[in-house]
């Protein structure tokens, strides 16, 4: 799906996603990442949501997002109270939605000047 920018174009906006990746800012991205509206998306080595710690989470928490929303992939999981401790001792929420749902809410909330960050898990294996 392609999603068009209105007054957001000095952000990292969500331009377009599908199952195997995401445009920010029209530039293609195959691979889970980390995006923040105020500085270049970074790669982010996780490639399975079971795979996740939390040190991988932790890296997110670092960036100090006020809340932070979770791809899962294509569709919603739930990760587990014990990986967040990085996130809970900031009180920054983390939410976790499909991706294509991930993308659609960062965009809302950036749009609104919120300090969110959007971390994406492709996996390859699908």
């Amino acid at each position: 799906m392609k999603l068009h920018s209105t007054q957001t174009q000095h952000y990292q906006t969500v331009t377009g996603y599908d199952d195997t990746g995401v445009e920010i800012n029209a530039v293609r991205h195959a691979h889970s990442l980390i995006v923040l509206p105020e500085s270049a998306p970074e790669p982010w080595a996780v490639t399975s949501f079971d795979d996740l710690t939390s040190d991988d989470i932790a890296q997110i928490a670092a960036r100090n997002p006020d809340v932070v929303i979770l791809g899962t992939g294509r569709r919603q999981r739930f990760i587990h109270p014990r990986l967040t401790a990085s996130l809970t001792d900031k009180r920054v929420g983390i939410e976790c939605m499909d991706s294509q749902a991930a993308c659609r809410t960062y965009n809302i909330l950036m749009g609104e000047g919120r300090r969110v960050a959007l971390a994406l898990i492709f996996d390859p294996a699908g």
